[in-house]
């Protein structure tokens, strides 16, 4: 018996080791972030809240999160398609109920009907992944309308040990999100109803979620452990503005001028989806997938 305690002691402090840890996936063979050139901070954004917690060098931006406050940034103009990339590094140790977001949004445009596309960091406790979280919402928020399309994923590295690039491709036929230039998910168009087509903004911030980031708001923040700390670089923004005519059309994050992923893309984005996909809202049997036609669309 002692024994037995002993092991299940062991399971309960050493959190397990995935078998896949520290395996990398396939090479995508075309690498869209080297299409579009970095930019420094104020070229394409501004404060938008808690300026006293964000501090600009030439090394990027650094936003935190204290008791007092968090921050956020947001873009000088809106865009209707393109890439938005920023390269990320996150703080180690217990960051529970912490977001660290950089996404699409007209949420100040349209409230309370708003669009939006996220890359979420989901803060963790200690000796857990980061979950990185993608999510798409189309023309609704607020209470009883929300419909998120949440995909969850852990990394193939640790991304509190170097600055590795997120970014959102998203164009009128498709939202590809990548990490590394691999595409970890797309969004294809399947009905105007289902997809954002209104111009967004390019949004960055760090605050407090308690109520839901980590296991569903089990584990809160703790501000023993402040400040929390994200580093922000390497930030890239091209595309069609608002205000540009519409013949305009971005680059693509494919090797084709239509869109979509090449072979070896698609074979990086499936070995993504074996290995590092965790929650994918499609397949929650406790989802009213009455409001998400796209998961049973053909």
């Amino acid at each position: 018996m002692a024994s037995l305690f002993l092991f299940f002691l062991f399971l309960t402090v050493i959190p397990p080791t995935p078998s896949n840890a520290g395996s990398w996936p396939p090479s995508p063979g075309y690498y869209p972030s080297s299409k579009f050139r970095s930019m420094n901070f104020y070229d394409g954004y501004r404060n938008l809240w808690g300026s006293s917690h964000q501090s600009v060098d030439n090394n990027g931006l650094t936003m935190w999160l204290d008791r007092t406050s968090g921050s956020g940034f947001k873009s000088v103009k809106p865009f209707r398609s393109g890439y938005f990339g920023a390269s990320i590094k996150l703080q180690p140790g217990y960051t529970a109920g912490v977001i660290t977001a950089f996404y699409l949004s007209n949420v100040e445009e349209h409230p309370g009907f708003h669009d939006e596309v996220d890359i979420e960091f989901l803060g963790t406790t200690f000796g857990k992944p980061y979950t990185l979280q993608t999510n798409v919402y189309v023309r609704g928020s607020g209470d009883g309308n929300i419909v998120g399309r949440e995909m969850k994923y852990h990394l193939w590295f640790d991304p509190t040990q170097g600055f590795h690039h997120y970014a959102i491709f998203w164009s009128p036929r498709e939202i590809i999100f990548l990490v590394d230039d691999v595409p970890i998910r797309r969004y294809p168009r399947k009905s105007i109803e289902t997809f954002p087509l209104r111009p967004m903004w390019i949004y960055g911030s760090i605050w407090d979620a308690s109520s839901w980031a980590t296991e569903d708001g089990k584990y809160k923040a703790d501000y023993r452990y402040e400040p929390f700390v994200g580093k922000l670089t390497n930030f890239k923004a091209s595309g069609c503005s608002a205000y540009a005519p519409r013949w305009c059309r971005p680059l693509s994050a494919s090797p084709y001028r239509s869109g979509g992923l090449s072979r070896q893309q698609n074979r990086a984005l499936k070995w993504i989806e074996s290995h590092y996909l965790v929650y994918n809202y499609c397949s929650d049997s406790k989802r009213d997938h009455s409001r998400t036609p796209e998961c049973w669309m053909h």
